[in-house]
């Protein structure tokens, strides 16, 4: 098989992302990858695959935009780097500008990072040096949420809260404090959504005063919780959260990831679908369709004023990337961004999601799925065993949502597997018949799993 020469060589040269170091050297599962098309991607064997998660929330477009390979071919040759240190590249003002015509209120203000890891950490140095400058040093508490995805860097790992991301790597503790995940679906002890809702935005404020307004930096989150298990949140929860903390003027931010760039249907979902205005809105991924690394960040001029100009003290915004508004990627997004508005791809998904999210709801016929969320293009299928809750399947290590993602792979789909989740989100290209042939090998995965467990006498009818 063509596949085993990579692998051999992956498993004696290659770290990966959360690489389970029991196994090191030792993978004879992953697929080998050598081709992208449309929504598709082909493994070494020539075998097609719809890709599911469009690589990792981010291949809006799909694979192979001739468009994107000829902006950045053509921006190679005309400037291929450029410090923003130093100079300004023109790239990156025409994407600036472009990006802070769709924000809402006044986030007029873009940085540029090399992803949203760096996004994040960015933003929220931001707001510690705001504190610093404004003379309230003591104001450095984050509040975050339980399941919340925020990044890999050492400050935007410390306020996620996967809990399987925390194993034995050190992050740092003092100052972050997370709320409840807010999914109606993990709390059965709440008879309506509306009443969990109350709840947590007690919850919220209830800290806020336990620790004191004054003491807190910001309030972090994920207008929808994607890696955590695409979490959406009780109707109206993210305009009370946002409501609540503007009333103890504590900085809003909002992690828009995943959701802006169309997953949502919308260049950015807060103002939109959620309406909010946070302070900051962090973006990544979906930018440059996942063709050339790049984040960033827009922030409030409202914010900003507050510790810039006269106020600063003669401090500097001392953060920065060699990449960080690279003209290559500028390039990449904009056509990106073209691409996005001539195939009108945001009316796409206003459309389609619905039928996505309807088709995908007819799997909660089958035994083994316990919930199906979601909005627009991003959902989660979740599976549950009779009488077994999520702590149990994480007591008994029962990786379903990889037994899934096997199955699907035979078959020509690829789902991102979470624990005892099959995360989805394909490229904002995806019709109609693309969908229903995602959920049919969806459905046979789920079936063929089901029996699985069966035959182990895991499930028992």
């Amino acid at each position: 098989m063509k596949s085993e020469g990579y692998r051999d060589k992956y498993n004696q040269h290659l770290l990966h992302p959360w690489g389970d170091l029991s196994t090191l050297g030792d993978d004879d599962s992953s697929s080998v990858i050598v081709k992208g098309e449309g929504v598709y991607i082909y493994d070494a064997e020539g075998n097609r695959l719809l890709d599911g998660p469009a690589g990792m929330w981010c291949m809006q477009t799909g694979y192979g935009r001739r468009e994107i390979a000829d902006a950045v071919s053509q921006q190679i040759m005309t400037l291929s780097y450029a410090t923003s240190f130093t100079v300004i590249n023109n790239r990156e003002v025409e994407l600036a500008e472009r990006i802070a015509a769709k924000t809402p209120g006044d986030l007029n203000r873009i940085y540029f990072t090399t992803g949203g890891s760096t996004a994040v950490d960015s933003a929220l140095r931001l707001c510690q040096l705001a504190s610093n400058i404004k003379g309230q040093p003591h104001r450095k508490h984050i509040l975050t949420r339980e399941k919340a995805y925020h990044g890999s860097t050492y400050l935007s790992a410390s306020i996620t809260g996967k809990e399987r991301d925390k194993t034995a790597m050190d992050i740092m503790r003092d100052g972050i404090h997370f709320l409840s995940a807010p999914c109606h679906f993990y709390h059965p002890e709440f008879s309506t959504e509306a009443e969990f809702c109350d709840f947590l935005v007690d919850e919220l404020e209830q800290k806020i005063l336990e620790l004191g307004p004054e003491n807190i930096m910001c309030f972090i989150a994920e207008p929808i919780l994607a890696s955590g298990g695409v979490i959406v949140p009780p109707t109206d929860y993210n305009y009370r959260c946002w409501q609540m903390v503007k009333k103890h003027e504590i900085t809003y931010i909002a992690d828009e990831v995943v959701t802006a760039f169309g997953r949502l249907g919308h260049w950015f979902s807060s103002e939109k679908v959620f309406g909010i205005v946070p302070d900051i809105i962090i973006f990544a991924k979906g930018v440059t369709s996942g063709y050339i690394p790049m984040g960033g960040y827009a922030v409030s001029e409202s914010f900003l004023a507050s510790f810039s100009g006269e106020n600063t003290e003669d401090c500097l915004y001392s953060n920065g990337y060699t990449w960080g508004g690279s003209p290559v990627a500028c390039a990449a997004a904009l056509a990106s961004w073209d691409i996005i508005e001539k195939e009108k791809l945001l009316d796409r998904v206003l459309e389609i999601g619905p039928y996505f999210q309807e088709q995908l709801r007819s799997l909660l016929d089958i035994p083994l799925v316990g919930n199906v969320r979601g909005e627009g293009l991003m959902a989660a299928v979740e599976m549950t065993i009779e009488g077994h809750n999520e702590e149990d399947l994480l007591e008994k290590d029962y990786a379903i949502g990889e037994m899934v993602d096997q199955h699907c792979q035979t078959l020509g789909l690829l789902v991102r597997p979470f624990i005892n989740i099959c995360i989805i989100s394909p490229p904002l290209i995806i019709s109609r018949e693309q969908v229903d042939e995602l959920v049919s090998i969806l459905r046979h995965g789920l079936e063929l799993t089901l029996t699985d467990l069966r035959d182990q006498g895991i499930w028992v009818d």
